[in-house]
Protein backbone atom coordinates (compact mmCIF):
# COMPACT_ATOMS: atom_id res chain seq x y z
CA UNK A 1 0.00 0.00 0.00
CA UNK A 2 1.14 3.69 -0.81
CA UNK A 3 1.83 5.37 1.82
CA UNK A 4 0.71 8.96 0.09
CA UNK A 5 -1.20 9.48 -3.28
CA UNK A 6 -1.25 12.94 -4.44
CA UNK A 7 -4.00 13.69 -7.08
CA UNK A 8 -2.71 16.67 -9.04
CA UNK A 9 0.73 17.73 -10.83
CA UNK A 10 0.31 21.21 -10.73
CA UNK A 11 2.70 23.28 -8.84
CA UNK A 12 1.18 22.39 -5.06
CA UNK A 13 1.05 18.85 -5.77
CA UNK A 14 4.84 18.69 -6.88
CA UNK A 15 5.21 20.79 -4.08
CA UNK A 16 4.17 18.43 -1.54
CA UNK A 17 5.52 15.75 -3.54
CA UNK A 18 9.04 17.12 -3.17
CA UNK A 19 8.77 18.00 0.48
CA UNK A 20 7.39 14.33 1.44
CA UNK A 21 10.15 12.37 -0.86
CA UNK A 22 12.72 14.55 0.62
CA UNK A 23 11.52 13.18 4.13
CA UNK A 24 11.52 9.68 2.76
CA UNK A 25 7.79 9.59 2.38
CA UNK A 26 6.35 7.04 -0.60
CA UNK A 27 4.47 9.01 -2.54
CA UNK A 28 2.79 8.70 -5.91
CA UNK A 29 1.85 11.68 -8.03
CA UNK A 30 -1.27 11.00 -10.27
CA UNK A 31 -2.47 13.65 -12.84
CA UNK A 32 -5.65 12.73 -15.39
CA UNK A 33 -3.61 14.96 -18.15
CA UNK A 34 -1.50 13.14 -20.67
CA UNK A 35 1.19 15.20 -20.16
CA UNK A 36 2.07 19.16 -18.54
CA UNK A 37 0.73 21.52 -19.01
CA UNK A 38 2.27 24.04 -21.75
CA UNK A 39 -0.04 27.35 -21.29
CA UNK A 40 1.13 29.87 -18.90
CA UNK A 41 -1.62 30.25 -16.55
CA UNK A 42 -0.82 31.65 -12.99
CA UNK A 43 2.41 33.78 -13.47
CA UNK A 44 4.74 35.27 -10.74
CA UNK A 45 6.22 34.07 -7.76
CA UNK A 46 6.08 35.89 -4.52
CA UNK A 47 9.40 36.14 -2.08
CA UNK A 48 7.44 33.59 -0.21
CA UNK A 49 6.73 31.42 -3.22
CA UNK A 50 10.75 31.64 -4.02
CA UNK A 51 11.63 31.12 -0.42
CA UNK A 52 9.63 27.93 -0.37
CA UNK A 53 11.27 26.54 -4.00
CA UNK A 54 14.57 27.01 -2.52
CA UNK A 55 13.76 25.14 0.78
CA UNK A 56 12.64 22.26 -1.23
CA UNK A 57 15.93 22.53 -3.60
CA UNK A 58 13.88 23.31 -6.77
CA UNK A 59 14.65 26.97 -7.21
CA UNK A 60 16.99 26.45 -9.41
CA UNK A 61 17.57 29.17 -11.81
CA UNK A 62 14.21 30.54 -11.94
CA UNK A 63 15.84 33.87 -10.64
CA UNK A 64 17.56 34.46 -13.72
CA UNK A 65 15.36 33.26 -16.43
CA UNK A 66 11.97 35.56 -14.93
CA UNK A 67 11.72 38.78 -15.18
CA UNK A 68 12.04 40.83 -11.90
CA UNK A 69 9.94 43.67 -11.46
CA UNK A 70 10.77 47.43 -10.77
CA UNK A 71 7.53 49.21 -10.35
CA UNK A 72 3.90 48.92 -11.63
CA UNK A 73 2.65 52.05 -13.15
CA UNK A 74 -1.48 52.87 -12.78
CA UNK A 75 -2.94 55.02 -15.08
CA UNK A 76 -6.41 56.75 -14.13
CA UNK A 77 -8.30 57.37 -17.68
CA UNK A 78 -5.39 57.40 -19.67
CA UNK A 79 -3.22 59.58 -17.31
CA UNK A 80 0.02 58.13 -15.21
CA UNK A 81 -0.98 58.60 -11.43
CA UNK A 82 0.69 56.54 -9.44
CA UNK A 83 4.04 54.60 -9.80
CA UNK A 84 4.41 51.46 -7.47
CA UNK A 85 7.60 50.85 -6.85
CA UNK A 86 8.20 47.14 -5.79
CA UNK A 87 11.14 44.46 -5.29
CA UNK A 88 13.08 47.17 -3.51
CA UNK A 89 14.94 45.51 -0.53
CA UNK A 90 13.55 45.93 3.32
CA UNK A 91 14.26 44.89 6.49
CA UNK A 92 11.94 41.96 5.81
CA UNK A 93 12.28 41.39 2.18
CA UNK A 94 15.23 40.59 0.55
CA UNK A 95 13.88 38.83 -2.64
CA UNK A 96 12.52 40.38 -5.61
CA UNK A 97 9.13 39.35 -6.90
CA UNK A 98 9.76 37.11 -10.14
CA UNK A 99 7.31 36.74 -13.12
CA UNK A 100 7.30 33.85 -15.07
CA UNK A 101 4.96 31.30 -16.64
CA UNK A 102 3.40 28.69 -14.20
CA UNK A 103 4.77 25.64 -16.73
CA UNK A 104 8.17 26.78 -15.73
CA UNK A 105 7.35 26.60 -11.75
CA UNK A 106 6.36 23.10 -12.95
CA UNK A 107 9.00 22.17 -14.85
CA UNK A 108 11.80 22.94 -11.97
CA UNK A 109 9.19 20.82 -9.38
CA UNK A 110 9.17 18.07 -11.91
CA UNK A 111 12.99 17.66 -12.03
CA UNK A 112 13.57 18.29 -8.48
CA UNK A 113 11.23 14.95 -7.94
CA UNK A 114 12.61 13.05 -11.02
CA UNK A 115 16.16 13.41 -8.99
CA UNK A 116 14.34 12.48 -5.46
CA UNK A 117 13.44 9.43 -7.73
CA UNK A 118 9.44 10.21 -8.15
CA UNK A 119 8.02 10.50 -11.74
CA UNK A 120 4.06 11.71 -12.43
CA UNK A 121 1.96 9.19 -13.22
CA UNK A 122 0.16 10.79 -16.55
CA UNK A 123 -3.09 9.75 -18.06
CA UNK A 124 -4.70 8.32 -14.56
CA UNK A 125 -8.08 10.12 -14.03
CA UNK A 126 -9.32 9.38 -10.79
CA UNK A 127 -13.06 7.39 -11.04
CA UNK A 128 -13.75 6.90 -7.45
CA UNK A 129 -12.20 6.57 -3.61
CA UNK A 130 -13.63 4.58 -1.00
CA UNK A 131 -11.92 5.47 2.89
CA UNK A 132 -12.09 3.42 5.47
CA UNK A 133 -10.14 3.93 9.22
CA UNK A 134 -6.52 2.53 7.88
CA UNK A 135 -6.47 4.20 3.97
CA UNK A 136 -7.88 4.77 0.79
CA UNK A 137 -9.38 2.50 -1.94
CA UNK A 138 -8.34 4.67 -5.40
CA UNK A 139 -10.13 3.25 -8.53
CA UNK A 140 -8.66 4.25 -11.88
CA UNK A 141 -9.27 3.34 -15.19
CA UNK A 142 -8.27 -0.50 -15.26
CA UNK A 143 -6.39 0.09 -12.43
CA UNK A 144 -7.00 -0.14 -8.64
CA UNK A 145 -4.66 0.63 -5.25
CA UNK A 146 -4.63 1.37 -1.68
CA UNK A 147 -3.09 4.67 -0.13
CA UNK A 148 -2.71 5.30 3.89
CA UNK A 149 -3.50 9.22 2.82
CA UNK A 150 -5.28 10.71 -0.17
CA UNK A 151 -4.19 14.39 -1.13
CA UNK A 152 -6.36 16.42 -3.31
CA UNK A 153 -4.37 18.46 -5.20
CA UNK A 154 -6.39 18.67 -8.59
CA UNK A 155 -8.15 22.16 -8.56
CA UNK A 156 -11.14 23.61 -8.27
CA UNK A 157 -13.01 21.17 -9.87
CA UNK A 158 -11.29 19.15 -7.52
CA UNK A 159 -12.74 15.51 -8.16
CA UNK A 160 -11.00 14.59 -4.62
CA UNK A 161 -12.78 17.29 -2.79
CA UNK A 162 -16.65 15.70 -4.47
CA UNK A 163 -15.53 12.50 -3.45
CA UNK A 164 -14.84 13.43 0.46
CA UNK A 165 -18.23 15.22 0.03
CA UNK A 166 -16.52 18.07 1.35
CA UNK A 167 -18.39 21.56 0.41
CA UNK A 168 -17.11 24.65 -1.87
CA UNK A 169 -18.76 27.48 -0.83
CA UNK A 170 -18.60 30.61 -2.11
CA UNK A 171 -19.65 33.07 -5.30
CA UNK A 172 -18.23 34.43 -8.50
CA UNK A 173 -16.54 37.89 -8.15
CA UNK A 174 -15.95 38.43 -12.13
CA UNK A 175 -18.25 36.64 -14.44
CA UNK A 176 -16.18 37.28 -17.42
CA UNK A 177 -11.95 37.68 -17.36
CA UNK A 178 -10.00 37.50 -20.89
CA UNK A 179 -6.43 36.46 -20.66
CA UNK A 180 -3.68 36.46 -23.78
CA UNK A 181 0.37 35.66 -23.89
CA UNK A 182 1.10 37.71 -27.07
CA UNK A 183 4.49 38.39 -28.67
CA UNK A 184 4.30 42.18 -28.87
CA UNK A 185 6.73 45.55 -29.85
CA UNK A 186 5.43 47.78 -27.02
CA UNK A 187 6.82 51.19 -25.76
CA UNK A 188 6.82 50.16 -22.02
CA UNK A 189 9.54 48.87 -20.37
CA UNK A 190 10.09 45.07 -19.85
CA UNK A 191 10.26 45.30 -15.96
CA UNK A 192 7.36 47.26 -15.34
CA UNK A 193 3.86 46.10 -15.05
CA UNK A 194 0.92 48.64 -16.45
CA UNK A 195 -2.21 49.23 -15.29
CA UNK A 196 -5.49 51.52 -17.24
CA UNK A 197 -7.99 52.58 -15.04
CA UNK A 198 -11.05 53.78 -16.88
CA UNK A 199 -14.91 54.00 -15.37
CA UNK A 200 -15.79 50.52 -14.83
CA UNK A 201 -13.50 48.89 -17.07
CA UNK A 202 -10.00 48.08 -16.82
CA UNK A 203 -6.42 46.30 -18.85
CA UNK A 204 -3.24 45.08 -17.27
CA UNK A 205 0.16 44.28 -19.39
CA UNK A 206 2.86 42.16 -17.42
CA UNK A 207 5.93 41.60 -19.10
CA UNK A 208 6.92 37.78 -18.92
CA UNK A 209 10.47 35.52 -19.62
CA UNK A 210 11.20 35.53 -24.04
CA UNK A 211 11.45 38.03 -26.28
CA UNK A 212 9.02 40.58 -26.23
CA UNK A 213 6.32 38.32 -24.13
CA UNK A 214 3.35 40.28 -22.38
CA UNK A 215 0.29 39.15 -20.71
CA UNK A 216 -2.88 40.74 -21.45
CA UNK A 217 -5.48 40.77 -19.04
CA UNK A 218 -9.13 42.55 -18.80
CA UNK A 219 -12.32 41.89 -17.18
CA UNK A 220 -15.32 42.56 -19.47
CA UNK A 221 -18.77 41.95 -20.12
CA UNK A 222 -19.72 38.29 -22.45
CA UNK A 223 -21.60 40.35 -24.85
CA UNK A 224 -19.06 41.87 -25.70
CA UNK A 225 -16.27 39.50 -27.28
CA UNK A 226 -16.75 37.40 -30.08
CA UNK A 227 -16.45 33.63 -30.34
CA UNK A 228 -12.72 31.87 -30.04
CA UNK A 229 -9.26 33.13 -29.36
CA UNK A 230 -9.92 35.65 -32.14
CA UNK A 231 -12.92 36.90 -30.13
CA UNK A 232 -10.57 37.30 -27.27
CA UNK A 233 -7.67 39.03 -29.15
CA UNK A 234 -9.92 41.24 -30.78
CA UNK A 235 -11.16 42.42 -27.57
CA UNK A 236 -8.04 43.07 -25.94
CA UNK A 237 -6.34 44.67 -28.68
CA UNK A 238 -9.39 47.12 -28.67
CA UNK A 239 -8.72 47.87 -25.15
CA UNK A 240 -5.28 48.04 -25.65
CA UNK A 241 -6.06 50.74 -28.21
CA UNK A 242 -8.44 52.50 -26.20
CA UNK A 243 -6.89 52.63 -23.12
CA UNK A 244 -2.81 53.34 -23.65
CA UNK A 245 -3.71 54.40 -27.40
CA UNK A 246 -1.45 51.76 -29.06
CA UNK A 247 -2.39 50.49 -32.47
CA UNK A 248 -3.26 46.29 -32.50
CA UNK A 249 -0.89 45.71 -34.99
CA UNK A 250 1.76 45.77 -32.01
CA UNK A 251 0.42 42.20 -31.66
CA UNK A 252 2.58 40.50 -33.43
CA UNK A 253 2.01 37.00 -32.63
CA UNK A 254 -0.65 35.55 -30.14
CA UNK A 255 0.62 32.32 -27.99
CA UNK A 256 -2.03 31.66 -25.67
CA UNK A 257 -5.52 32.67 -25.02
CA UNK A 258 -8.04 32.12 -22.23
CA UNK A 259 -11.65 33.56 -20.81
CA UNK A 260 -12.72 32.16 -17.76
CA UNK A 261 -14.46 33.44 -14.29
CA UNK A 262 -13.52 34.30 -11.13
CA UNK A 263 -15.01 32.74 -8.57
CA UNK A 264 -14.27 33.08 -4.45
CA UNK A 265 -14.48 29.46 -2.85
CA UNK A 266 -12.80 28.18 -0.04
CA UNK A 267 -13.61 24.68 1.15
CA UNK A 268 -15.51 23.50 4.24
CA UNK A 269 -12.78 21.76 5.71
CA UNK A 270 -9.28 20.56 4.81
CA UNK A 271 -9.25 17.32 5.91
CA UNK A 272 -11.91 14.35 6.29
CA UNK A 273 -10.37 11.47 7.58
CA UNK A 274 -7.63 10.26 5.30
CA UNK A 275 -7.76 12.27 2.53
CA UNK A 276 -6.74 16.08 2.74
CA UNK A 277 -6.77 18.62 0.32
CA UNK A 278 -4.17 21.89 -0.47
CA UNK A 279 -4.30 24.69 -3.05
CA UNK A 280 -7.03 25.70 -5.69
CA UNK A 281 -9.06 22.56 -4.71
CA UNK A 282 -9.16 24.09 -0.52
CA UNK A 283 -9.18 27.71 -1.75
CA UNK A 284 -9.82 29.15 -5.50
CA UNK A 285 -9.87 33.47 -5.81
CA UNK A 286 -8.99 36.71 -7.94
CA UNK A 287 -5.76 36.59 -9.46
CA UNK A 288 -5.38 40.15 -8.65
CA UNK A 289 -2.18 40.74 -6.47
CA UNK A 290 -0.43 37.12 -7.53
CA UNK A 291 -1.36 35.41 -4.67
CA UNK A 292 -2.55 32.27 -6.18
CA UNK A 293 0.20 29.51 -6.76
CA UNK A 294 2.22 30.98 -3.83
CA UNK A 295 -0.55 30.28 -1.39
CA UNK A 296 -0.70 26.67 -2.85
CA UNK A 297 2.76 26.14 -2.31
CA UNK A 298 2.70 27.41 1.38
CA UNK A 299 0.10 24.70 1.84
CA UNK A 300 2.01 22.12 0.51
CA UNK A 301 4.87 23.17 3.10
CA UNK A 302 3.33 23.05 5.77
CA UNK A 303 1.25 19.95 4.89
CA UNK A 304 4.47 18.15 4.29
CA UNK A 305 6.30 18.16 7.48
CA UNK A 306 3.39 17.42 9.30
CA UNK A 307 1.99 14.55 7.27
CA UNK A 308 6.19 12.97 7.48
CA UNK A 309 6.15 13.44 11.16
CA UNK A 310 2.56 11.11 10.48
CA UNK A 311 3.67 8.55 7.99
CA UNK A 312 6.71 7.86 10.06
CA UNK A 313 4.97 7.01 13.27
CA UNK A 314 6.60 10.35 15.24
CA UNK A 315 3.32 12.12 15.72
CA UNK A 316 -0.52 11.14 15.35
CA UNK A 317 -2.70 11.87 12.85
CA UNK A 318 -4.42 14.55 14.81
CA UNK A 319 -1.27 16.63 13.99
CA UNK A 320 -2.74 17.03 10.46
CA UNK A 321 -5.76 19.13 12.12
CA UNK A 322 -2.82 21.69 12.81
CA UNK A 323 -2.24 22.16 9.15
CA UNK A 324 -5.99 23.51 8.39
CA UNK A 325 -5.94 25.00 11.81
CA UNK A 326 -2.60 27.29 10.31
CA UNK A 327 -3.91 27.31 6.63
CA UNK A 328 -7.17 27.75 6.37
CA UNK A 329 -7.18 31.32 8.20
CA UNK A 330 -4.29 32.38 5.58
CA UNK A 331 -6.58 31.54 2.83
CA UNK A 332 -10.04 33.04 4.33
CA UNK A 333 -7.93 36.60 4.70
CA UNK A 334 -6.04 35.90 0.70
CA UNK A 335 -10.56 35.66 -0.41
CA UNK A 336 -11.52 38.65 1.60
CA UNK A 337 -8.24 40.41 0.46
CA UNK A 338 -7.78 39.85 -3.39
CA UNK A 339 -11.71 40.04 -3.84
CA UNK A 340 -12.11 43.59 -2.14
CA UNK A 341 -9.04 44.79 -4.22
CA UNK A 342 -11.13 43.55 -7.41
CA UNK A 343 -13.79 45.13 -6.42
CA UNK A 344 -11.75 48.32 -6.14
CA UNK A 345 -9.52 47.92 -9.12
CA UNK A 346 -12.90 47.23 -11.42
CA UNK A 347 -14.92 49.82 -10.22
CA UNK A 348 -18.16 48.03 -9.89
CA UNK A 349 -19.90 50.30 -8.67
CA UNK A 350 -19.58 54.63 -8.51
CA UNK A 351 -17.87 54.44 -4.83
CA UNK A 352 -15.35 52.30 -5.72
CA UNK A 353 -14.24 54.08 -8.87
CA UNK A 354 -14.36 57.59 -6.47
CA UNK A 355 -11.89 56.03 -3.89
CA UNK A 356 -9.75 53.87 -6.58
CA UNK A 357 -9.24 57.03 -8.56
CA UNK A 358 -9.07 59.71 -5.71
CA UNK A 359 -7.38 57.89 -2.89
CA UNK A 360 -6.37 54.43 -3.62
CA UNK A 361 -4.27 55.15 -6.47
CA UNK A 362 -2.77 58.28 -5.07
CA UNK A 363 -1.45 57.02 -2.37
CA UNK A 364 0.31 54.86 -4.01
CA UNK A 365 3.11 57.20 -4.47
CA UNK A 366 3.40 57.32 -1.04
CA UNK A 367 6.75 55.43 0.44
CA UNK A 368 5.27 54.10 3.53
CA UNK A 369 2.25 52.78 1.61
CA UNK A 370 4.94 51.11 -1.01
CA UNK A 371 6.26 49.26 1.63
CA UNK A 372 3.25 48.19 3.55
CA UNK A 373 2.11 46.99 0.04
CA UNK A 374 5.16 45.34 -1.10
CA UNK A 375 5.45 43.48 2.08
CA UNK A 376 2.10 42.33 2.47
CA UNK A 377 2.07 40.75 -1.12
CA UNK A 378 5.26 38.90 -0.39
CA UNK A 379 3.67 36.86 2.20
CA UNK A 380 6.35 37.20 4.46
CA UNK A 381 3.78 38.12 7.51
CA UNK A 382 2.41 35.46 7.20
CA UNK A 383 2.66 33.73 11.06
CA UNK A 384 1.08 30.73 12.99
CA UNK A 385 0.67 32.66 16.12
CA UNK A 386 -2.97 31.89 17.17
CA UNK A 387 -1.97 28.26 15.93
CA UNK A 388 -2.48 24.98 18.78
CA UNK A 389 0.98 24.23 17.79
CA UNK A 390 1.99 28.11 19.25
CA UNK A 391 2.82 28.57 22.64
CA UNK A 392 2.54 32.16 24.73
CA UNK A 393 6.02 32.83 26.31
CA UNK A 394 7.18 35.65 28.70
CA UNK A 395 9.20 37.92 26.16
CA UNK A 396 12.49 37.87 27.90
CA UNK A 397 14.74 37.83 24.92
CA UNK A 398 15.09 41.15 22.75
CA UNK A 399 12.26 42.99 21.65
CA UNK A 400 11.13 42.28 18.26
CA UNK A 401 12.71 38.68 17.89
CA UNK A 402 10.51 35.96 16.75
CA UNK A 403 7.92 34.36 18.83
CA UNK A 404 6.45 31.14 18.31
CA UNK A 405 4.56 30.73 14.78
CA UNK A 406 6.53 33.40 13.39
CA UNK A 407 9.01 33.16 10.24
CA UNK A 408 12.24 33.33 11.29
CA UNK A 409 14.87 35.56 8.71
CA UNK A 410 17.43 33.52 7.21
CA UNK A 411 19.78 34.43 9.46
CA UNK A 412 23.98 34.00 8.78
CA UNK A 413 24.87 30.49 11.01
CA UNK A 414 27.54 28.25 11.54
CA UNK A 415 27.59 24.50 11.36
CA UNK A 416 28.50 21.61 13.35
CA UNK A 417 32.16 22.42 11.55
CA UNK A 418 32.10 26.26 12.09
CA UNK A 419 31.12 26.49 8.46
CA UNK A 420 29.06 29.10 7.55
CA UNK A 421 25.30 28.44 6.22
CA UNK A 422 22.00 30.24 6.34
CA UNK A 423 19.26 29.15 8.39
CA UNK A 424 17.04 28.12 5.12
CA UNK A 425 19.68 26.34 3.40
CA UNK A 426 19.49 23.45 6.04
CA UNK A 427 15.66 23.49 6.12
CA UNK A 428 13.26 22.03 3.78
CA UNK A 429 13.22 18.23 5.24
CA UNK A 430 14.88 18.99 8.07
CA UNK A 431 14.01 20.91 11.43
CA UNK A 432 17.02 23.06 12.82
CA UNK A 433 17.88 23.88 16.48
CA UNK A 434 19.42 27.39 16.60
CA UNK A 435 21.60 27.56 20.26
CA UNK A 436 23.53 30.93 21.40
CA UNK A 437 26.24 29.39 21.71
CA UNK A 438 28.19 25.93 20.71
CA UNK A 439 28.54 24.04 24.28
CA UNK A 440 24.57 24.08 24.73
CA UNK A 441 23.90 22.11 21.53
CA UNK A 442 24.45 18.81 22.59
CA UNK A 443 21.68 18.65 25.35
CA UNK A 444 19.22 20.30 23.45
CA UNK A 445 19.94 18.55 20.71
CA UNK A 446 19.41 14.89 21.79
CA UNK A 447 15.80 16.07 23.42
CA UNK A 448 14.59 17.13 19.43
CA UNK A 449 15.94 14.38 18.00
CA UNK A 450 14.47 11.76 20.78
CA UNK A 451 10.96 13.01 19.53
CA UNK A 452 11.51 14.13 16.19
CA UNK A 453 14.29 11.24 14.48
CA UNK A 454 14.63 9.45 12.66
CA UNK A 455 11.83 10.84 11.02
CA UNK A 456 13.38 13.60 10.22
CA UNK A 457 16.73 15.40 10.88
CA UNK A 458 17.83 18.30 13.20
CA UNK A 459 20.49 20.21 12.44
CA UNK A 460 21.98 22.38 14.74
CA UNK A 461 22.65 25.78 14.29
CA UNK A 462 24.68 28.85 16.00
CA UNK A 463 23.41 31.87 15.00
CA UNK A 464 26.44 34.18 13.96
CA UNK A 465 24.58 37.67 14.66
CA UNK A 466 25.42 39.39 17.39
CA UNK A 467 22.62 39.94 20.69
CA UNK A 468 21.35 38.03 23.60
CA UNK A 469 19.31 35.15 22.25
CA UNK A 470 17.31 32.44 23.26
CA UNK A 471 17.23 28.84 22.12
CA UNK A 472 14.82 27.85 19.06
CA UNK A 473 13.45 24.91 17.48
CA UNK A 474 12.77 26.09 13.80
CA UNK A 475 10.24 23.87 11.65
CA UNK A 476 11.32 23.07 8.37
CA UNK A 477 8.63 25.98 6.84
CA UNK A 478 11.10 28.57 8.45
CA UNK A 479 8.32 28.80 11.21
CA UNK A 480 9.39 29.33 15.32
CA UNK A 481 7.99 25.73 16.52
CA UNK A 482 9.57 26.46 19.89
CA UNK A 483 12.05 28.63 21.91
CA UNK A 484 13.61 29.08 25.49
CA UNK A 485 15.80 28.53 27.89
CA UNK A 486 15.73 24.75 29.18
CA UNK A 487 15.42 21.37 28.05
CA UNK A 488 12.93 20.78 29.86
CA UNK A 489 10.89 23.37 28.46
CA UNK A 490 11.72 21.72 25.11
CA UNK A 491 11.05 18.03 26.15
CA UNK A 492 7.55 19.14 27.25
CA UNK A 493 6.46 21.14 24.26
CA UNK A 494 7.39 18.22 22.28
CA UNK A 495 5.87 15.83 23.82
CA UNK A 496 2.60 17.41 24.52
CA UNK A 497 2.28 19.22 20.53
CA UNK A 498 3.24 15.81 19.23
CA UNK A 499 0.67 13.95 21.26
CA UNK A 500 2.81 11.34 22.84
CA UNK A 501 1.37 12.59 26.60
CA UNK A 502 -2.24 13.99 25.13
CA UNK A 503 -3.19 14.81 28.15
CA UNK A 504 -0.41 16.89 29.73
CA UNK A 505 -0.50 20.36 29.77
CA UNK A 506 3.12 22.32 28.95
CA UNK A 507 4.34 24.14 31.53
CA UNK A 508 7.15 26.19 29.93
CA UNK A 509 9.78 27.54 32.40
CA UNK A 510 9.54 31.02 31.27
CA UNK A 511 5.85 31.62 32.56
Amino acid sequence: MTSVVIVGAGPTGLALACGLTAAGVPVRVVDKRNEPATTSRALGLQPRGAEVLDRLGALGDLPQRSVRIARVVAHVHGKPMAVLRVGRPTKLVTRPGLLMSQVEVEAVLRDRLRVLGIEVEWGKELLSVAQDESGATLSFPGEQFRSTWLIGCDGAHSRVRKAAEIGFPGVSVIENFLLADVRADLPIPADTVSVWLRADSMLGLFPLPGDRVWRLMAPVRAQDVGSGADGVVDELTRQLRDHAGLAPSVVEEVLWTSTFRIHRRLAATYRRGRILLAGDAAHVHSPFGGQGMNTGLGDAENLAWKLALVAHGAAPDALLDTYEAERRPIAREVLASTSSLTHLVVGDTPIARFARDHVFVPLMNRPLVQRLIWEKSSQLKIHYRTSPLSTWTYERWPLGAPRAGDRVPDLPCRLVDGSATRLHAELGACWALLTPTPHEREAYLAVAERHLGPAMSVIPLVPTSSGRQCTMLVRPDGHVAWRGHSTASLDTWLRYRLGTTAHHTPESDET
